[in-house]
């Protein structure tokens, strides 16, 4: 049954309805993978790789256990790390830092661009050095970074190209999709993204058959065969289980991304009089609308209203990395990076998912315009 605005409020995200509608089928395959006797690494992942790179538009793709190891990965299959440096963006979630540091490569940041929320490639230009080894974008809350600036910038000074699109399956920059148009894609299956699994997954696309391989070996423990190993890898393994929710779920991804554009749709509709900023689409691409995240100058009182109605919403994110007490020795201020400085003290994500309903729509955005 469609969940409907109550007095009560409106969550932030609702998965029930859309776990009723695949119990079914996915339950269904459970008793056959517990049946089969295959848990780790079946079939199921090995589908699930094929149909995703066809989706992304990947030559490969290799499934791992979450989107940070996913960017760790990543980084060791390039061979990053120590005395490297990765250029990426402090407006994201910490994992894209950290895994930067996992690796013991140093992360170093650049602005972002103030409407897309993306990184700035001016900004990122500016930070290019003997010691950079890689440009780290984020697709932040589904909208697709500048990757045409970035990839030339990553071609004209031998650097490598990592895409976070954690927060960004079937997004579109161009006519291309997110994930292929870097050397590496890293994908999170966390719950809350457009395409999310009831556990953790993750996912690596990539057109270079070596990297591949060695995808293939970090993932297991650098096993290069049964009990032989020639270097040390991880235990980062998608399960079965998983992988075959995640292959229902891809089938329906465009049916999804479609009704997430209409909830952003109605949202532009009645925010768009009111003082704040509604999220800028690509003029050329697609969002995925992972997330629908407003500015307002009195974000800390709006959110405080919302909250006071049960009104569900995110403040992605309060304090941009650079300023992180963990990233301290890197000696980043305040005003080094002026509009992540901003728009850390604006943002507010609003409920947003397929099965939000226009009603719980105008709910939100009456009591967005009471304040």
């Amino acid at each position: 049954m469609t969940q409907q605005a109550t007095p009560q409020g409106v969550p932030y995200l609702s998965l029930q309805q859309e776990f009723s509608s695949l119990q079914e089928e996915w339950f269904s395959r459970i008793e056959s993978i517990g049946a089969s006797g295959a848990f780790i690494l079946g079939p199921n992942v090995r589908a699930f790789e094929q149909e995703a790179a066809a989706y992304v538009g990947s030559e490969f793709a290799v499934a791992v256990a979450n989107g940070t190891d996913a960017l760790v990965l990543s980084l060791r299959a390039l061979d990053i790390g120590p005395g490297d440096e990765v250029i990426t963006s402090p407006f994201t979630f910490f994992a894209t830092a950290e895994a930067i540091s996992v690796v013991g490569a140093t992360p170093v940041f650049a602005d972002i661009d103030e409407a897309s929320f993306n990184l700035d490639p001016a900004s990122v230009a500016a930070r290019i050095n003997g010691h950079t080894k890689a440009i780290l974008p984020v697709h932040i809350f589904g909208n697709p970074a500048d990757m045409a600036a970035l990839r030339q910038l990553a071609e004209q000074h031998g650097l490598k190209l990592i895409e976070d699109a954690a927060q960004a399956f079937g997004a579109r920059s161009g006519t291309a999709t997110v994930g292929s148009l870097g050397d590496t894609g890293c994908f999170s299956f966390y719950p809350t993204k457009v395409l999310g699994c009831y556990g953790d997954g993750g996912l690596i696309t990539t057109r270079d058959e070596t990297v591949r391989d060695r995808l293939l070996k970090l993932r297991n423990h650098g096993a290069t065969a049964p009990f032989t190993h020639d270097e040390l890898g991880y235990n980062s393994r998608l399960d079965e289980v998983q992988a075959a929710l995640l292959r229902i779920k891809l089938e329906k991804l465009e049916q999804d991304i479609a009704a997430r554009s209409q909830v952003a749709d109605w949202y532009d509709a009645r925010l768009s009089s009111l003082d704040l900023v509604t999220p800028r689409r690509p003029a050329d691409g697609r969002h995925a609308f992972n997330l629908y995240t407003i500015r307002h100058p009195r974000r800390d009182a709006l959110r405080a209203h919302l909250n006071e109605h049960k009104i569900g919403n995110s403040q992605c994110y309060p304090l941009g990395l650079h300023l992180q007490q963990i990233y301290a020795e890197l000696g980043y201020r305040p005003g080094d990076l002026p509009v992540v400085d901003r728009v850390c003290g604006e943002t507010l994500s609003l409920p947003i998912f397929p099965a939000m309903t226009e009603e719980q729509v105008d709910t939100v955005c009456q009591r967005v315009a009471e304040i």
